[in-house]
């Protein structure tokens, strides 16, 4: 007899195919399944790229008949619905599953709990909400995407001891070690974008790839903020040899002609918003964009300090990663964050379930802002 425990234990078996799919699945969610029969697991499958099979179906194939009769462990609701793929709903009931174990409903508005309900009615025992709290962290950029139709934001910066991340101003500096910088290309590789504003393209000239060892990883879709179209047009950002997009938001102001002349290659787009009464870029607008139009379902947010300051005024940061190095970079450098007022410590912007780790001789601190 399968008891509470042992449903979480296979749950955590599925959670762990779900991670597989970390930054490769956008904009479906990550889901992972595992076939269990006589409480033995015989098969496994997770979602791999939007377009392709489910992990319901990746794991019920490779059961085949021994599926019938057994539990299917999936951390989010079966869809039952018909998209880019037919609804995992029909195929466990055609395999014979008797059992279904779910980590969490599915707040797409097009299956929120008609999945469950489909399986009860064709006679499947459907147990939901094993560890919840898990799948549902484990897929926080899909749930914000999906119910709010933008990314989750995560901002990142190096900094040293004093709040620096440069030493001089205008000018490029690195604080951190191997080990923080190998930590930053991992994560590019698990978001969908990564953005920086004009000023950081001008004095760093950054290509925004991902270099991990043996070339692995994947380079995220680029975005670049910059108002009046004021980037080199040297820019290496404009010029790489990438198989991700580099997407560029100005201002309507901008002239065609202006926009034709940035357009180096057809990975370069340019994309106008509104801005707003400071004549600064739109956020929420730029944000709206990535997600409707590109599909972005997770931001990382490098800077400089005046980007920085404005997601953080216009409380558009969910977690912030911050890797800091054991100096000082002295009073004439770049503070990480410019232009946002507070007044004192009730009012200032504080992090919740915060984790410290070290990489390295550096300390990264992370948490949400809720």
């Amino acid at each position: 007899m399968l008891t509470p425990d042992i449903d979480q234990e296979y749950m955590r078996l599925a959670l762990k195919e779900a991670r597989k799919g970390i930054g490769r699945t956008s904009p479906n969610p990550c889901v992972g399944a595992v076939v269990v029969r006589e409480n033995v697991p015989i098969a496994r499958g997770y979602h791999k790229k939007a377009g392709t099979p489910h992990a319901e179906v990746h794991a019920l194939r490779k059961a085949g008949v021994l599926a019938q009769g057994a539990t299917l462990y999936v951390t989010l609701e079966p869809c039952n619905h018909i998209g880019r793929t037919p609804p995992c709903t029909k195929a466990i009931i055609a395999s014979g599953i008797k059992r279904v174990v779910v980590g969490m409903e599915d707040p797409n508005p097009l299956v929120h709990g008609s999945g469950i309900k489909y399986l009860q009615s064709q006679g499947v025992e459907v147990v939901s909400g094993v560890l919840a709290a898990e799948c549902h962290a484990l897929n926080r950029p899909f749930i914000k995407y999906i119910t709010q139709g933008l990314p989750w934001v995560v901002m990142k910066a190096g900094m040293s001891l004093d709040g620096r991340i440069t030493y001089q101003q205008n000018q490029s500096g690195w604080m951190t070690g191997p080990a923080s910088s190998l930590k930053v290309h991992r994560l590019r590789d698990r978001v969908d974008a990564i953005l920086v504003g004009a000023t950081t393209v001008r004095i760093d000239d950054p290509s925004l790839t991902t270099r991990l060892p043996h070339r692995q990883g994947r380079d995220p879709l680029r975005v670049i903020l910059d108002t009046h179209l004021s980037i080199p047009a040297s820019s290496k950002i404009l010029l790489l040899e990438s198989s991700s997009p580099t997407w560029i938001f100005c201002g309507f102001d901008v002239s065609s002609d202006k926009i034709e002349k940035i357009k180096k290659t057809d990975k370069v787009i340019v994309r106008q918003v509104g801005c707003d009464e400071d004549g600064r870029l739109e956020l929420r607008q730029v944000l709206t964009v990535l997600a409707r139009d590109a599909g972005v379902t997770s931001l990382l947010v490098e800077g400089g300090s005046t980007v920085h300051g404005a997601f953080l005024r216009q409380k558009l940061v969910d977690h912030v990663m911050f890797f800091i190095a054991p100096i000082f970079a002295g009073s004439h450098g770049t503070a990480v964050v410019d232009g946002l007022n507070i007044t004192d410590q009730q009012d200032a912007v504080r992090l919740q379930n915060v984790n410290y780790r070290r990489l390295g001789s550096d300390i990264l601190v992370e948490g949400d802002i809720l």
